[in-house]
Order: C-alpha cells, then sequence, then structure tokens
C-alpha cells in the first residue's frame, strides 16, 4: 500500500510540474541567515534544477547539492513556484567543534521547500526556503537551521 501511495505522490509531482516553463535558466547569489552562502541555481528542464550551495557560518563551512522540483502553481503570480527537493551536505567542523563532536567533517542528508519568485523585468530572483538536514557522520542528527532567504542574479 505504501508503495501504491508513494508513486502516486511522484506521479502528481510530474504532472502538475510538467505544465509550466522557468522564468530563467541560471541564477547566482547569496543565501542567508543560515550562516552566508554563496548559492548557483541551473534549471536542467522548465521544472526541474540543481542548486549548489557553499556555506559559511559560525561552526565551520559546508558544500551542498540538491535537486528540485518546481510547481507554478499560482496562477495570478506566473512568476512565482513553489518548490521541493533533496540532496546531500558535506561540512568542515572549526578546530573548536571538532573536539566537542569528536569529529572533523559532517555528511548527511538535506530536503528543502521554499517560494521562488523571478522578477519579470529585473534579472533578480528572490527565494525563501526552509532545508532541514539529517547529519550522519559528525554531529549526528537532525540540523533544522539552513535555509533562508536568497537573492540571486540571473541569467
Amino acid at each position: 500500500m505504501r508503495a501504491v501511495g508513494l508513486a502516486l505522490l511522484i506521479t502528481t509531482f510530474f504532472i502538475f510540474s510538467a505544465s509550466a516553463q522557468a522564468p530563467y535558466q541560471k541564477a547566482l547569489g547569496v543565501k542567508f541567515p543560515g550562516g552566508l552562502s554563496l548559492t548557483y541555481k541551473q534549471f536542467i528542464s522548465d521544472t526541474h534544477n540543481l542548486e549548489a550551495q557553499f556555506t559559511a557560518w559560525n561552526k565551520g563551512v559546508r558544500v551542498a547539492g540538491l535537486y528540485e522540483f518546481n510547481f507554478y502553481s499560482f496562477n495570478d503570480v506566473p512568476e512565482l513556484s513553489w518548490f521541493v527537493g533533496g540532496g546531500a551536505h558535506l561540512g568542515f567542523w572549526k578546530s573548536d567543534y571538532q573536539k566537542n563532536y569528536n569529529s572533523q567533517i559532517d555528511v548527511g542528508v538535506d530536503g528543502i521547500i521554499g517560494l521562488d519568485y523571478a522578477f519579470k523585468k529585473l534579472p533578480l530572483n528572490l527565494s525563501v526556503d526552509w532545508e532541514p538536514a539529517v547529519t550522519l557522520v559528525g554531529n549526528a542528527g537532525f540540523t533544522p537551521v539552513f535555509g533562508g532567504i536568497a537573492v540571486r542574479y540571473t541569467f
């Protein structure tokens, strides 16, 4: 029964995401306050994109790669979409935290959900998202602190 529900959910994602077109192809910018991130977004189809992030925060640095599904469900505002996806991260602790966590690295899986807006007449994209993570190596457990507000130049 679970497999049928999961298949129905995945099919629904693809049906609803297939009817719109991405308002931009690439975007580069910054995201905050979950640290300060350099973020790059690249659409690989009208409704799917890859996002790469390099984040510096108070405990170290981390890189994350995400695969995102975009849904253009707001008919009155075609520049607005919501997205959901997942990926993985690799982090490196500052020396103070290496002792606390008995590890030099932080490896885990990430989820992401958020809203994305692309301006019609400006090469600008704004998004807000939440990016919880489950760390498998390092300080193992749930980490809800990543995500934030992104401001990107689109091209």
